[in-house]
């Protein structure tokens, strides 16, 4: 048992090791990559655009559960009128963030690690390099700013329509009129409380492009290794977001 947990102790430091140089050699030939605009705006549009919906439907739905639940018990004690801003607080700050990265996470990062992973076993990464093209230039760079870029901006759109899914719900469960609830949350809520939750969703893009684009030039071992080294990414990612939501809520708010 101790050697089990040892060597998967071992295995994940030198996973993480491998994604920090990997992380420095991006950033190392960041400057190189302007010429592949094309490709950047080729990923935004599968990356950032693709994953509206299914991150607008999250934010929906996530959002009218927290009020529905929020709104009955505030109301018991006598404190409706501060549902805005309670919804407002934990969308901005917490729902919206995480819950668009653990989406992210299922959309994204498994189809980048599936991408790549598929090209290295069909030996078109290997091509890449014959031809004198960085792998980490022409593959990674594009799908990291990518991520980077449109995560936050799908955190922006889910706070939008969850604080406003939150108050759709509050007046139809709680009676609660457009005023006390907008009112609530100019009150209790601040700029900070959004800008917050953006800079999560900068970190959350950039950790897990980074980890599935690791993951998927990991494959080495054929089509089975494909569906390893997907299922791998987005545990890996899955789990580093939920540590480091962590610890920027602690140092952010």
């Amino acid at each position: 048992m101790f050697q089990l947990i040892g060597k998967t102790i071992l295995n994940s430091l030198s996973e993480i090791g491998d994604v920090t140089i990997l992380g420095i050699d991006s950033a190392k030939r960041l400057p190189t990559t302007l010429n592949l605009k094309r490709r950047f705006i080729d990923q935004m549009y599968f990356l950032g655009i693709k994953s509206i919906p299914m991150s607008s439907i999250t934010a929906v739905f996530v959002s009218m559960a927290f009020t529905l639940q929020i709104t009955n018990e505030f109301i018991k004690f006598g404190a409706g009128e501060s549902v805005g801003g309670i919804v407002a607080i934990a969308t901005w700050r917490e729902l919206a963030p995480l819950l668009t990265a653990v989406v992210f996470c299922g959309r994204v990062g498994a189809a980048i690690s599936a991408e790549l992973a598929s090209m290295k076993v069909t030996e078109q990464v290997d091509a890449l390099e014959a031809m004198s093209q960085n792998p980490i230039k022409f593959l990674v760079i594009p799908r990291v700013l990518a991520s980077i870029v449109s995560l936050p901006l799908l955190v922006g759109l889910a706070d939008i329509i969850g604080f406003l899914s939150g108050y759709i719900v509050a007046h139809a469960s709680g009676h609660i009129n457009a005023y006390s609830y907008f009112d609530s949350a100019r009150s209790l809520s601040t700029i900070s409380d959004i800008t917050g939750g953006l800079i999560k969703a900068t970190v959350f893009g950039f950790i897990i492009s980074l980890i599935s684009c690791y993951y998927g030039l990991k494959a080495n071992e054929g089509a089975k290794d494909v569906g390893l080294m997907t299922t791998g990414s987005v545990v890996s990612s899955l789990i580093s977001v939920f540590i480091l939501n962590y610890f920027l809520s602690a140092l952010l708010f």
